[in-house]
């Protein structure tokens, strides 16, 4: 028999707040974390703005003799597991042989990779690197980092699936968990992609929203007027944890994890399938796990990116799969919001979906003007407005390029 897996703590650094309390009210409050990029002068860029950290101190939480050592993408998540990590208590009676880190990001180090580079091309090609230039870019160093800082001794890797790298991650934590491979384990993602080549990148993919003049409505997802994503950073952290090995330290639980799946599109590299066959695949996957109907499902976190093809898709799939059941779901895209964190967004939109669950609120899809004329009927993407209602299942959707899909579902804590 499986083990049943709960979430027993979180932190949150994101463009809405620098803990999961400031998160989730601004949040349900309907803020923009987007303005004009200060990161560096973005005046020649097709896009000039993004969903940065605020007042984000890296010192806080990091000792300055290691911050070298680090990419801000190790940054971030150093800070979202300390604030989870101290939330669960997890270290003060739990085995450190038995506590992994699965931890994920889609780009890695790529402030580091870009400094490092561009410093040899204009340094007469004399190869002075940085002696912590490699690990500071490699992906999986970050879950490295929060084991060594914690000495946790048990499973340690990290998940890389582009924009659903954190959700694949969180699977990833709950299945060993379940197995019995583990008594806890601390998952999550993190992302620092707010950079020349980041911008620059994305914008030559014309996947980013060009609305310079009004950054803080660009992000809008299912509207008619959609012109891309806003790109976001930050990093979202879960201590996930063994029922009874919660109940037993006398745990704070927040929420069940109850099922989860995962899929591929085969269609296309940077695109969705237009009508969302991997996407039904994997939620009907995430549904059968957690031995569920979709009727039993009262909030989605939708994907929901504010591009112009991929939004819709993920509608058309949600509606076929469902069927009359939609109209009993209240769905949000949160990214119009934070924006994109790409490989952290599952992370982040996981610590949403407790927040809806323990709040009983679900947040809203922000600067939706007017419906996108092919908007399925029935569905209601909560526009504009957080709503009360009873939120007890919660789902998670989240796609990469490369035609990764990864579904979470969890579910309000009762015996």
């Amino acid at each position: 028999m499986m083990k049943r897996v709960v979430i027993t703590g979180m932190g949150a650094i994101t463009p809405l707040g620098n803990s999961v309390s400031e998160f989730a009210t601004n949040l349900f409050n309907g803020v923009s974390g987007a303005a004009r990029i200060q990161r560096f002068d973005a005046t020649n860029f097709k896009t000039q703005f993004a969903c940065e950290l605020k007042n984000f101190n890296s010192e806080t939480y990091i000792e300055r003799s290691q911050l070298r050592k680090m990419d801000p993408v190790t940054w971030y998540a150093m800070a979202a597991c300390e604030q989870a990590i101290q939330e669960s208590g997890i270290l003060v009676t739990g085995n450190k042989n038995r506590i992994g880190v699965i931890w994920a990001s889609g780009n890695g180090g790529l402030y580091t990779l870009q400094e490092q580079i561009s410093e040899f091309a204009t340094g007469n090609g004399i190869p002075r690197f940085n002696p912590f230039f490699i690990p500071k870019t490699l992906i999986d160093i970050t879950s490295g980092y929060i084991s060594m800082k914690y000495e946790l001794r048990g499973i340690n890797y990290t998940a890389v699936s582009a924009c659903a790298s954190s959700n694949t991650a969180i699977m990833d934590a709950f299945n060993y968990i379940r197995w019995g491979k583990a008594d806890a384990i601390i998952t999550g993602g993190s992302e620092a992609p707010i950079c020349e080549s980041g911008i620059g990148g994305f914008n030559a993919l014309k996947a980013l929203s060009t609305r310079n003049e009004s950054p803080e409505t660009a992000s809008r997802p299912y509207d008619a007027h959609r012109d891309g994503f806003v790109m976001g950073e930050g990093a979202g952290a879960l201590v996930l944890e063994e029922l009874e090995h919660a109940k037993k330290r006398g745990a704070t639980i927040y929420a069940e994890v109850i099922g989860c799946g995962m899929s591929a599109d085969a269609y296309h590299l940077t695109s969705v399938h237009p009508e969302g066959l991997g996407a039904q695949l994997a939620m009907q996957m995430a549904l059968d796990d957690a031995h569920i109907q979709f009727s039993d499902i009262d909030y989605i976190n939708t994907h929901g990116t504010s591009t112009p093809n991929g939004d819709i898709a993920e509608l058309k799939a949600i509606q076929a799969m469902a069927g009359a059941a939609v109209k009993t779901v209240n769905m949000s895209s949160t990214k119009s919001m934070t924006g994109h964190l790409l490989g952290a967004a599952g992370a982040v939109e996981a610590i949403a979906c407790v927040a809806a669950i323990r709040s009983n609120t679900v947040p809203p899809t922000i600067n939706f003007t007017e419906p996108d004329p092919e908007l399925p009927q029935g569905i209601n993407i909560t526009p504009n407005t957080a709503v009360q209602r009873e939120v007890n299942v919660a789902m998670s959707n989240t796609f990469g390029f490369g035609g990764h899909n990864a579904i979470s579902i969890f579910k309000k804590w009762s015996e």
